[in-house]
């Protein structure tokens, strides 16, 4: 299959060239884009360095739009599978075969830290955030998810093209599960690990905590008497 790895980056100058070289260590077949998204250090010098293509944003658009970004690119590039990585090495290149292996089955599969144990470790509060959007997204789509925050996702064809149409914009890694089930797509789940950032420091602060609970709970429930309503009209037809 022909495969892309998207990395959305934002200031990542310390650890985008060790991300590119462990793709290309562990998925030398993989084409790499990397979305800058309105970088202000050398992260877009750094990843043509390393042999990357760069798509350079004209100012910081936000990981909705870098995603969508790059699912436009490999749309338009053909590319059997896109997967999304983050650019400052929380996602380990050696679970990639994972995902690409499970990509010609399911139109999503997402790399998750809690489908089985792994060595994962993350702070109490964060905790509790992954748990209620999983338990929240298992609710409305009548599909068990345990990781519905993580970033590292494998998306064939179909999701493509979805993607490349629409992609949420603020925090959009819980509600695009959403809009995935409403139209009718094979999601799965695989375990993998995960490390902690390597360098730089999180955009979301406490205060932005707050506000990604309350927009995203609103989207995944307005999504969800959609997807109530599709399924619904579904069963009558």
């Amino acid at each position: 299959m022909k495969t892309l790895i998207i990395i959305p980056a934002y200031n990542e100058e310390g650890s985008i060239v060790r991300v590119i070289r462990d793709i290309n260590k562990h998925a030398p077949d993989a084409d790499i884009v990397v979305v800058n998204d309105g970088s202000t250090d050398n992260t877009e010098a750094l990843a043509l360095e390393a042999g990357a293509h760069v798509l350079t944003m004209p100012f910081n658009v936000g990981i909705g739009g870098g995603m969508q970004t790059g699912y436009m690119y490999a749309r338009n590039n053909g590319y059997d599978v896109a997967i999304q990585m983050d650019a400052d090495g929380q996602h380990p290149a050696e679970e990639l075969p994972k995902l690409i292996a499970k990509a010609s089955d399911y139109d999503l599969v997402i790399g998750s830290r809690f489908v089985e144990e792994t060595s994962y470790r993350s702070s109490s509060m964060r905790r509790v955030g992954i748990i209620f959007f999983s338990k929240l997204v298992t609710l409305v789509t009548r599909q068990k998810f345990t990781d519905t925050t993580s970033g590292f996702r494998a998306a064939g064809r179909k999701v493509i093209n979805l993607y490349a149409e629409y992609y949420p914009m603020d925090y959009p890694e819980v509600e695009s599960i959403v809009y995935l089930k409403r139209k009718g797509c094979r999601i799965t789940e695989v375990s993998t690990e995960m490390r902690s950032r390597e360098t730089g420091k999180s955009s979301i602060t406490p205060i932005k905590s707050v506000y990604y609970m309350l927009k995203v709970t609103l989207s995944v429930l307005m999504s969800a008497v959609r997807y109530d309503k599709t399924t619904k009209a579904g069963e009558v037809g």
